[in-house]
């Protein structure tokens, strides 16, 4: 089996960061292929940065499916293009806030999702309604630019660990979802100190992805993510209009 892992940021160092978690959880006879969007911001904080992610992110998907991979996965938890991606893959597409959120709910009644900024909490938060945990989930954020996560000297930890302190004693959670790629490694030493279910969307991406390929199931191409229309796109997008397939 074979997943592609896209980072929609243009930032490698984190790309290979989701890649190590990845390939720490995936079962043998899985191969993840992890790659970095060629164009974009470095990181995804909001939702400007976010819409200029999306066409760097189709494009890897569109590029790769030449050389063929069983499932893709988004690796950003703002689920970046996510419903656009589903559009053009003939393949499951797997988000992380999705896949986590889900995976939390089999775990706890109660759970709260950290992430890094307040812009990115809010985005978050509706992604959390949409997917129906709206009343068993409470998004925090913890004041942590993305990179930050990157250097050991930013204190990030520090704010993390406080925030997730804060969501045990104020929110009742009984399970904390990490609310942003960069922390994925961090889940089990965070499981291991507080003593609840920790839950990176990276792992759980992976393990949902491969459940959905060995079921032999993949999305709909009925209604909402049926194949784009043909149509021509013009200026800088020119590129990316549909083609129509040949019948």
């Amino acid at each position: 089996m074979r997943i592609l892992m896209v980072n929609p940021n243009t930032t490698a160092s984190m790309t290979e960061k989701a890649a190590v978690a990845a390939r720490a959880i995936a079962a043998t006879g899985t191969e993840i292929i992890a790659v970095t969007s060629r164009m974009g911001p470095v990181s995804i904080e909001g939702h400007y940065d976010g819409a200029l992610a999306i066409p760097g992110l189709l494009m890897e998907l569109k590029e790769r499916q030449g050389v063929g991979y069983d499932a893709a996965i988004i690796a950003c938890f703002d689920d970046t293009g996510l419903d656009a991606a589903r559009t053009i893959a003939d393949v499951p597409v797997l988000g992380l806030c999705e896949s986590a959120v889900a995976t939390a709910g089999f775990l706890a009644q109660r759970f709260t999702v950290v992430t890094t900024l307040e812009r990115s909490r809010v985005l978050i938060d509706n992604l959390v309604r949409r997917y129906g945990m709206g009343g068993r989930a409470k998004v925090r954020a913890s004041d942590i630019p993305v990179l930050e996560l990157e250097n050991e000297a930013s204190g990030a930890i520090g704010k993390l660990r406080a925030e997730i302190e804060r969501a045990l004693s104020e929110d009742g959670a009984e399970a904390i979802v990490l609310g942003c790629a960069g922390m994925t490694d961090l889940a089990r030493d965070l499981q291991e100190i507080y003593g609840v279910p920790v839950v990176d969307g990276v792992a759980a991406a992976v393990k949902q992805a491969e459940a959905l390929v060995s079921l032999g199931l993949s999305t709909s191409k009925r209604g909402s993510y049926a194949s784009p229309v043909p149509k021509p796109f013009t200026g800088a997008m020119s590129s990316f209009a549909p083609m129509r397939t040949a019948s």
